[in-house]
């Protein structure tokens, strides 16, 4: 699945927000304006005015709604939150060119964290439900492991976050399992 590199990055930074929170352990990867610059410069992202503990908390409650996306199931609600997020944003979509690239810039540059974020993930996530269904919006398989990530598989079998990761250590706990169990047995 090819999404454009706009998308693409406003997709995989609404991802990476959700996933600041590790919901499993209650670890909080985003408490500081510190951490917040951090993941912003990380992403590429153009919001140039100072960071503030009141932003953290706002990109916080955004976190917390995106998560929403991805766990609640029906398309109806997941797309009412997205459209929420959009009118709470007062997005407006406008093309520009300022980088060299043509590309949306969905608030004006005056508007809140909040609105800039908002309005980035709600369309990044909305594109993927429009091309690709909610289906693809997943949390992942893995015991211990709540991130959240894309389905980008081409036939949407993908699922774990990481499957280096959090498949290969199902599978082999999946294996020791089966391995204990014909031990027991015989």
């Amino acid at each position: 699945m090819n999404f454009d590199a706009y998308t693409d990055l406003s997709v995989v930074t609404a991802v990476d927000l959700v996933n600041t929170l590790d919901v499993e352990t209650a670890k909080d990867f985003l408490t500081e304006p510190e951490h917040l610059a951090k993941f912003l410069d990380d992403h590429l992202d153009s919001y140039a005015r100072p960071l503030t503990p009141a932003d953290v908390a706002d990109i916080a409650g955004l976190r917390e709604r995106l998560r929403l996306a991805f766990t609640l199931g029906s398309i109806d609600t997941v797309v009412d939150l997205l459209n929420d997020l959009l009118a709470e944003s007062s997005a407006l979509p406008q093309l520009t060119d300022h980088d060299g690239v043509w590309h949306f810039h969905f608030t004006p540059p005056e508007s809140s964290l909040f609105a800039h974020m908002a309005a980035e993930a709600a369309m990044g996530l909305a594109s993927v439900i429009r091309d690709h269904g909610l289906e693809r919006l997943r949390v992942c398989a893995a015991t211990g492991c709540s991130r959240v990530f894309v389905d980008t598989s081409r036939n949407r079998s993908r699922r774990y976050c990481n499957p280096d990761i959090c498949g290969n250590r199902t599978n082999v706990a999946a294996f020791r399992a089966r391995q204990r169990a014909a031990e027991a047995s015989g």
